[in-house]
């Protein structure tokens, strides 16, 4: 039986819409709230980014109950792991050990704002085992120094921890990053039904939780629901290999140009019909995801909390249950 949580789309809100949202998605009993760490939003309309890791210390405040999660946050060129392993920490001791770290190889977009180059894909998969290593011996104390082949640490130090470390999930897309994240990870987020990604991490040796996100855009109407999802959710039609190498808003603007809103119709359910929701989040379920988080598209969240409330609740709580502890493995 799975989980149901929410994502916090950080391109689509302002920092304090973020929290309220947070703060109602707890009220509903919508168990994991995972916020995307962006220095850019994918397309110009979205119309925001703000610094994920200040809105995460105040959802910690805000909230009581439900997991936070970043979802995720790439460790290296943007951030130097020092500095996310603090930062980690930190929001783990505000949460009260509520945090769970998800960390992940990172897009162009965002990490090209230092000036660095963009390494190829096998590159920033290595970048990323480094920077887990680093983030690791921080967080379990002490004075720490590290010398891999990309990533240096010198006398390093974190003094605030939490009780226990919090459990790193990694994003994956393929066999690479499954069985990265089951040597080196307590869990893996994926955003596709895949069940082959699932069981790569399971033959891999991996035991953790498995995170997932599912795109749904709820409206009274399906035509409108579907032009919300076409102005600000069309980039996602690209595919991993394209996302993680375009360098701005404008260059996924262009690239999807041609998109057409029914060219995403097959992509994410759309409109008032609770049945299609729960068919796309079903397939979620299915392929083995521990924890879905529902990420309704556009700016009207309230009218989303509503639909989850009266429509989706009572059909997904029979598939939940209690919350897992976030303890490191």
């Amino acid at each position: 039986m799975a989980r149901f949580g929410y994502k916090l789309m950080s391109e689509e809100h302002g920092p304090r819409d973020l929290v309220r949202n947070a703060v109602r998605a707890e009220e509903l009993r919508l168990e994991v709230l995972g916020i995307s760490d962006h220095y850019l939003p994918w397309v110009s309309e979205q119309g925001h980014s703000p610094f994920a890791w200040s809105v995460l210390g105040s959802i910690a405040q805000a909230t009581e109950r439900a997991e936070l999660l970043t979802a995720v946050t790439c460790p290296f060129q943007r951030y130097h792991p020092a500095i996310v392993a603090q930062a980690a920490a930190t929001v783990a001791i505000l949460s009260e050990g509520r945090f769970t770290l998800g960390l992940g190889a990172g897009e162009l977009l965002n990490e090209h704002v230092t000036g660095e180059p963009w390494p190829r894909v096998a590159i920033r998969h290595e970048m990323l085992g480094e920077a887990l290593d680093i983030v690791r011996l921080l967080l379990e104390g002490g004075e720490r120094s590290y010398s891999g082949h990309y990533l240096e640490l010198a006398n390093a130090q974190v003094f605030d921890l939490p009780d226990r470390p919090p459990r790193i999930v990694l994003a994956a897309s393929g066999t690479q990053s499954a069985t990265l994240a089951a040597e080196k990870a307590d869990g893996l987020m994926g955003v596709e039904p895949d069940d082959e990604l699932i069981g790569s991490y399971r033959g891999a040796g991996g035991d953790g939780q498995t995170y997932a996100e599912c795109g749904i855009c709820f409206d009274r109407s399906e035509k409108k629901a579907l032009e919300i999802v076409h102005r600000y959710h069309r980039w996602g039609v690209l595919g991993w290999s394209v996302l993680s190498e375009l360098p701005g808003p404008r260059s996924f603007e262009e690239a999807t140009a041609t998109v057409k809103p029914e060219d995403l119709a097959d992509e994410i359910p759309c409109g008032p019909d609770p049945e299609r929701h729960l068919e796309k989040i079903e397939k979620f379920v299915e392929a083995g995801f521990d924890n879905i988080l529902l990420m309704q598209i556009g700016p009207d969240q309230d009218a989303f909390f509503e639909f989850f409330e009266k429509e989706l609740a009572s059909e997904l709580s029979s598939r939940s249950r209690e919350p897992v502890e976030a303890s490191t493995r």
